[in-house]
């Protein structure tokens, strides 16, 4: 089937510069931001670790930049859910990980609850 150009979608590329997230510079304040606007609690560590609990204390993240457990598995980001009914699971994001990418995984997460 032929179907004319006219009625395809228009492929959009965005400009170098509308892109720069892809190369983040790993700065916590896109997740910390997020958390802290839904009333997580958040503590950070004198070793510059933060780790975050919902409201409920169902779902636990942490970042872990300093963690020497993480770091040798290559994981900066971990998020550990505990639903009411079933199995605890574990999602890890690691150091190439832009922490907007992190952020709009947990920003999916809390509007399925």
């Amino acid at each position: 089937m032929n179907v004319s150009a006219t009625l395809l979608p228009a492929v959009i590329r965005p400009a170098a510069e509308d892109r720069r997230w892809l190369s983040s510079d790993h700065c916590a304040d896109p997740v910390l931001d997020l958390l802290d606007a839904l009333g997580w609690a958040i503590v950070d560590t004198p070793e510059a670790n933060v780790h975050a609990t919902s409201p409920d204390g169902r779902v636990y993240v942490g970042c872990l930049p300093e963690d020497t457990a993480a770091w040798k598995r290559g994981i900066v980001w971990q998020v550990r859910v505990q639903p009411t009914e079933g199995t605890l699971w574990v999602q890890e994001f690691g150091l190439h990980t832009p922490t907007e990418a992190v952020a709009g995984f947990i920003a999916a997460l809390v509007a399925q609850r």
